[in-house]
C-alpha cells in the first residue's frame, strides 16, 4: 500500500471511527455468546483500534501484531461460550460499513481499490487466526471431556471389578459343592430325571461368573499358564458345541493345521473362541437358512498366528461396530454385554489383538496372537 493512501485511510478511519463503531454496534448480532460485543471500542483490546494500528504494520510483524492481540482477547474470554458464527458475521458487518463509508469520501478508484486490499488483508489474516484459534481451544475442551469421560468409566469399572471378584468368590464356593453332589447323585442313581439338565445349566452359570470375574482383570489364584496346541483346542471347542452347531445346521469350514502352539491360559482361550463361534451360531441361526461359519488359521510374517472367525450372518452396522467391544453393549434382549468385551480382555491379556470387520458378505473377528519363544512352548 502507498504510503500516502496508507496514512489517508488512516486518517480518515481515526476521525470517523466514533461513527462508524456506532453503526458497527447496531448491526452486530446481540448474543450473550459473542465475546467482543463490548470490545469494539471501549478499551486498548479495541477491534477497530486494531485495524487502526495494523494499517501501519507490513509483513511478518502485521502476522505477530494480530496473533498477540488474539491472543489478548483470548485470555480476556477464556471462560466464555464463543459463538464463532456470530462472532465472524459480526467481524464483516464491520468490514461492509467501512467499505460503504469509504465508498462515499473524495477518496480516488486507485486509493479505494489500494484501501479495500489492505483492509482485507487486515479482515482475513484476523478472522483465520481468530476461527484458528477458537478451533483449538474447542478441541482441547473435548478432548478433556473425553478424558475425563473415559477416566470416570475406567473408574467404575474398576469398582465393578472389584465389587464383583468379591461377590464372585463368595458365589463360586457353594456352586462348586452343587456340582459335586450333583456328580454324586448320577454316580449314585444315574436314572434319576433331569440331572444333566441341572449339571448343563450349572456348567453355563459357573461360565458366566467367569466373565464377570475377569471384569477385575485378576488373575485366579491358582492358574498357572501352559503350552497347548491351537489345533487341539479347536478340535475341542468344535466338539464341545456340536449338539449347537448340528441342531441349528450350521456348516463349519475349518482351514488350520498342526504344530502351532499358543503359551497362556488355556480355558480363557477357549472361552474367546466358544464365546466368539457361539454368537456366530445364535445369529446365523434367526437370519440365514444356509448358515456357514468359517475357520481360517494363518502365520503372519512377525511370529504370529492369525485366527479369523467369520460368519455369513447380517451385517454389523457401523456405530455398532465401533462399540462392540465396550462393556454392557449388546444387541441380545437377555444379553450382559460382556461376552465380547471379556473375550478382547482375554486375548490383550495375552499380548495379542481382537478385532472386528463386517461387510455386506460376513462378519469377520480376527485374533492375532504371539507365537511362543522356544522356552515359553516347553513349558
Amino acid at each position: 500500500m502507498l504510503q500516502a493512501t496508507r496514512e489517508k485511510l488512516i486518517d480518515y478511519l481515526s476521525k470517523s471511527k466514533n461513527l462508524l463503531v456506532s453503526l458497527w454496534e447496531i448491526e452486530i448480532l446481540k448474543s450473550t455468546d459473542e465475546p467482543y460485543k463490548f470490545e469494539i471500542h471501549t478499551n486498548d483490546l479495541s477491534l477497530f483500534q486494531m485495524l487502526l494500528d495494523g494499517l501501519e504494520i507490513d509483513g511478518l510483524d502485521f502476522e505477530k501484531f494480530i496473533k498477540e492481540f488474539l491472543l489478548k482477547v483470548a485470555e480476556q474470554r477464556e471462560k466464555d461460550s464463543i459463538n464463532i458464527g456470530a462472532f465472524v458475521y459480526n467481524v464483516n458487518i464491520g468490514r461492509s460499513i467501512i467499505y460503504h463509508h469509504l465508498l462515499e469520501t473524495d477518496f480516488t478508484k486507485e486509493e479505494i481499490q489500494e484501501s479495500i486490499r489492505s483492509i482485507d488483508a487486515f479482515f482475513d489474516k484476523f478472522l483465520l487466526h481468530s476461527v484458528s484459534y477458537f478451533t483449538e481451544e474447542k478441541n482441547k475442551i473435548i478432548e478433556e471431556k473425553t478424558q475425563f469421560i473415559d477416566s470416570t468409566h475406567k473408574d467404575r469399572l474398576t469398582l465393578l471389578g472389584q465389587m464383583t471378584s468379591s461377590f464372585i468368590h463368595e458365589f463360586r464356593n457353594p456352586l462348586t459343592s452343587v456340582q459335586g453332589f450333583i456328580q454324586l447323585l448320577k454316580a449314585e442313581d444315574p436314572s434319576i430325571k433331569y440331572l444333566d439338565i441341572i449339571s448343563s445349566e450349572l456348567e453355563q452359570l459357573n461360565f458366566r461368573i467367569s466373565q464377570f470375574l475377569l471384569l477385575s482383570k485378576k488373575e485366579l489364584i491358582g492358574k498357572e499358564k501352559s503350552s497347548f496346541s491351537l489345533n487341539e483346542l479347536i478340535d475341542e471347542v468344535l466338539i464341545f458345541l456340536y449338539p449347537s452347531i448340528l441342531d441349528s445346521k450350521v456348516k463349519v469350514i475349518r482351514e488350520t493345521f498342526d504344530n502351532v502352539y499358543l503359551f497362556g491360559y488355556v480355558d480363557e482361550i477357549r472361552q474367546v473362541l466358544i464365546n466368539i463361534i457361539f454368537n456366530a451360531i445364535d445369529v446365523l441361526t434367526q437370519y440365514r437358512e444356509d448358515p456357514i461359519i468359517e475357520i481360517i488359521c494363518s502365520l503372519s510374517h512377525n511370529n504370529h498366528v492369525i485366527i479369523e472367525i467369520s460368519n455369513n450372518g447380517p451385517m454389523i452396522p457401523y456405530p455398532m461396530l465401533k462399540s462392540i467391544f465396550e462393556p454392557f453393549v449388546t444387541t441380545k434382549t437377555l444379553g450382559t454385554g460382556l461376552g465380547l468385551f471379556v473375550c478382547r480382555e482375554i486375548i490383550e491379556k495375552h499380548k495379542g489383538s481382537l478385532i472386528c470387520e463386517s461387510n455386506a458378505d460376513k462378519t469377520i473377528f480376527r485374533m492375532t496372537m504371539p507365537i511362543p519363544s522356544l522356552s515359553e512352548a516347553s513349558e
